[in-house]
């Protein structure tokens, strides 16, 4: 019964978008996630990261969702920023439904819950003030959805899950990270850095919270247990 995290698995199962693309790290990336994913119980819950499927559809996504229903474990999806399949809650659980999908969940204003802990999160933002209002805009709206999930938590230990790192070196996004502080999360996991911007991750605690990547080709396509 235990608790796993993995971003990123960019599934292009009915697209021609492949990630093979992006050179030997990853190579037979869909057959490596399939071999991880055998290994986990129906017992466990998998936190997807955001930037699961490619598809720009709910319809277009179906084969990488079925991809993901072969195996057992609950499965609890938030939003990349290139899930473009993303929509309301009622029109993706529907569509869950309709197809029988019942390993997979949204995190989006909510929170699940795994023994005392609470799992938390949203995608997150990256904000650069020079580039203007609108972006500022969006920022506050995901400030808004993680603390509506902080809420859900009920007074319980939050493990906050995000797709873009509130934190790496040389940028700090300061609302994410007051929001971190004033609900006193310890734990945060995020996705988005690949390739060269692995390097710039921050890995360990930072101002009080611990930090850790957890994109697909950071963790070789394993999933990281975060607990028991």
């Amino acid at each position: 019964m235990a608790l796993y995290a993995i971003g990123d698995l960019h599934l292009a199962l009915s697209t021609n978008k492949s990630m093979e693309v992006f050179g030997k790290a990853w190579e037979n990336y869909v057959e490596r996630i399939g071999e991880s994913l055998a290994r986990l119980s129906a017992e466990d819950t998998l936190i997807l990261a955001g930037d699961t499927s490619w598809g720009m559809s709910l319809e277009e996504s179906e084969a990488d969702f079925r991809f993901l229903e072969q195996f057992p474990c609950r499965k609890i999806l938030l939003k990349g920023n290139h899930d473009y399949w993303w929509n309301t809650n009622t029109k993706m659980q529907r569509f869950f439904d309709e197809k029988g999908f019942t390993t997979l969940q949204i995190l989006h204003n909510n929170a699940y819950f795994h023994g005392g802990a609470a799992i938390c999160g949203s995608r997150g933002w990256f904000f650069e003030e020079e580039q203007g209002g609108q972006n500022e805009k969006v920022l506050n709206r995901e400030v808004g959805r993680i603390e509506a999930s902080f809420r859900a938590a009920e007074g319980r230990e939050i493990l906050c899950f995000l797709h873009y790192p509130p934190l790496y070196v040389g940028y700090r996004c300061e609302p994410i990270l007051r929001l971190l502080s004033e609900w006193g999360v310890k734990r945060c996991y995020y996705g988005h850095l690949h390739s060269h911007a692995i390097r710039r991750r921050i890995e360990g605690v930072a101002g009080g919270v611990d930090y850790s990547l957890v994109s697909a080709d950071y963790l070789a396509f394993v999933p990281k247990k975060i607990c028991d």
